[in-house]
């Protein structure tokens, strides 16, 4: 199912504490569509602990959750349908989760992608703009800033809108031509 545009999918990125995620939820909500969030970050610590809570009590009971650190494709499929709208937050932690296992970060991101196009239903997807600070010191971080960017250009061709949440404030991104942001 896609819109006129493209397929109906829309990328939300922004820094960290942006407003991306409440903004992401909001769409999900004003999209009267059955709400399923994909949840990708894991409880590693009591901070990570505290801000799923946060996440989960802002949702509240409406939202089916499905959690899922690294198969997000495979969940996708089952998970999108056109009576649902599917929100996955967040590709950072999804990339992040990837790297700490191993994984084929190009081949993982390449198969997400092409899955866009050819799920039925709405999706969101909430990601993080981490290059636009200072050049991270140590290799590693280097790597994970650069393949974040790259999952975020690539998402972003693969998605029918892009949405950048800076302050609280949503601007488009894409399509330039749409004055307004809904599913």
């Amino acid at each position: 199912m896609t819109h006129d545009n493209g397929p109906r999918a829309i990328l939300v990125t922004g820094g960290a504490r942006s407003g991306k995620s409440r903004f992401a939820e909001k769409l999900a909500v004003n999209s009267g569509l059955q709400k399923v969030y994909v949840a990708t970050g894991a409880a590693h610590d009591s901070e990570m602990e505290k801000r799923i809570a946060l996440h989960r009590d802002r949702r509240g009971d409406a939202w089916q959750t499905a959690e899922e650190p690294l198969d997000l494709e495979p969940v996708l499929r089952r998970e999108c349908r056109p009576d649902r709208v599917v929100l996955v937050d967040c590709l950072t932690l999804w990339l992040s989760n990837l790297m700490h296992a191993g994984r084929d970060i190009a081949a993982e991101s390449a198969r997400l992608c092409a899955a866009v196009s050819g799920l039925p239903g709405a999706l969101v997807f909430v990601t993080n703009e981490v290059g636009m600070g200072i050049v991270p010191e140590n290799r590693l971080a280097r790597s994970f800033r650069d393949a974040q960017g790259r999952l975020n250009q690539d998402m972003a061709e693969a998605c029918g809108k892009v949405v950048l949440v800076a302050a609280g404030q949503p601007v488009l991104l894409k399509p330039t031509s749409q004055p307004d942001i809904r599913l």
